[in-house]
Formats: C-alpha cells, sequence, structure tokens
C-alpha cells in the first residue's frame, strides 16, 4: 500500500453547467474502476457548493495513473470541460507516508 499513488482531483463546474458537468463526470467512473491499475476511483459533490466536484483516487503506481489520463475515456471528458468547467482541474498526486 505505501507505493500506491493517491490523487485528489477538484474540478469546478460553471454555475449553469452544474448538471452538465455531473454527466461528463459520472461517465468515466465505470470505465476508469474497470482500469488496470485502479484501487479506488469516487466522485463527490460538494454540498454546500454543487459546482464543487472532486475525485477521489488510489493507483497501484504512478505509471497506471498516468496511463489513465491518457485513456480515451479521460480524453474526451477533458475535451468537454472548457464548456461546463469554470477553471483548469486542480490535480494533486499524494504519496502514503504513514
Amino acid at each position: 500500500m505505501a507505493d500506491t499513488i493517491r490523487v485528489v482531483a477538484h474540478i469546478k463546474a460553471k454555475p449553469d453547467k452544474v448538471e452538465e458537468m455531473r454527466n461528463v463526470l459520472t461517465k468515466i467512473v465505470e470505465p476508469t474502476r474497470k482500469e488496470d491499475g485502479c484501487i479506488s476511483y469516487t466522485l463527490t459533490q460538494n454540498v454546500a457548493d454543487p459546482t464543487d466536484f472532486t475525485f477521489v483516487e488510489e493507483w497501484e503506481s504512478a505509471e497506471k495513473m498516468q496511463a489513465h489520463l491518457g485513456s480515451a475515456h479521460i480524453q474526451e471528458a477533458l475535451g468537454q470541460l472548457p464548456n461546463v468547467g469554470a477553471a483548469d482541474p486542480d490535480i494533486r498526486t499524494y504519496k502514503v507516508l504513514v
């Protein structure tokens, strides 16, 4: 477990595009969960601010996570983000210390 990679990805929707953003993001969950190296992949939405979406992920390795970013479903979603997103995604990668 100590070698796994954790990712927290924050994505902000335009206020008038929340439903469209939810649709874009929910479509990538199941294909991602089937990817080689995906341990967990969860999409959340902020209760107080519905424009705020966050993925919480765990990957077997940095290489597996990088392969995920290049997958067809992620590339398709990234292509849709400029239309529905308020800003570029804030993707942070972490290693487990203890």
